[in-house]
């Protein structure tokens, strides 16, 4: 198989929205074949895994409408213009839980739906946290949660958490923690 970068021969935006911007895309791809692709452009987001001393962690219990219902989720949100990953999460992460971390540590970044989009979404995780006040925006309708971290990662084996980022954040999460325990 030939390796290599595809050739954007044309772009057409198709929907430009609020958070995404769909386009229909030429692309000449590795090994000489001509597509038609679409596209759909997403600013990126991040996402903390608020990991307290004691080993529970904080999730927020949020309406989802696209779903039909409530879902356990990582606190997250959007990158904004020229905003780094780690100042989204920290703000994230005080905006729907009142909690600072005292340090935010680089877990993983992924993409979420390659096939069709561009999304990352950079994790990370939160400790040493002290409490605050929540700042809801007007069309967050959650509640933080705080749980052991073993219930949480027992809720993915049974369906109650299927959040994707929130499965591989507390995945990754527990396996990072792992790891290093085991080493002493």
């Amino acid at each position: 198989m030939t390796k290599g970068t595809g050739t954007e021969r044309a772009s057409r935006e198709i929907y430009g929205g609020r958070i995404v911007h769909l386009y229909e895309r030429d692309v000449e791809l590795p090994g000489g074949h001509t597509v038609t692709l679409e596209i759909v452009h997403h600013p990126g987001a991040a996402a903390v895994v608020p990991l307290h001393g004691d080993g529970t962690v904080t999730l927020v219990h949020q309406y989802r409408h696209a779903v039909g219902g409530w879902l356990y989720e990582l606190p997250a949100g959007l990158l904004e213009d020229g905003e780094s990953p780690a100042d989204c999460a920290a703000r994230e992460l005080t905006e729907e839980t009142g909690l600072t971390a005292g340090r935010l540590t680089p877990l993983i970044t992924y993409h979420t739906t390659p096939g069709f989009s561009d999304e990352e979404v950079h994790l990370f995780v939160g400790s040493d946290l002290t409490e605050g006040e929540a700042s809801l925006g007007h069309d967050e309708v959650l509640e933080a949660v705080r749980m052991p971290l073993d219930d949480a990662l027992a809720r993915i084996g049974t369906g109650g958490i299927t959040d994707g980022k929130t499965v591989i954040g507390l995945l990754t999460a527990a396996r990072g923690i792992a790891v290093k325990g085991a080493g002493g």
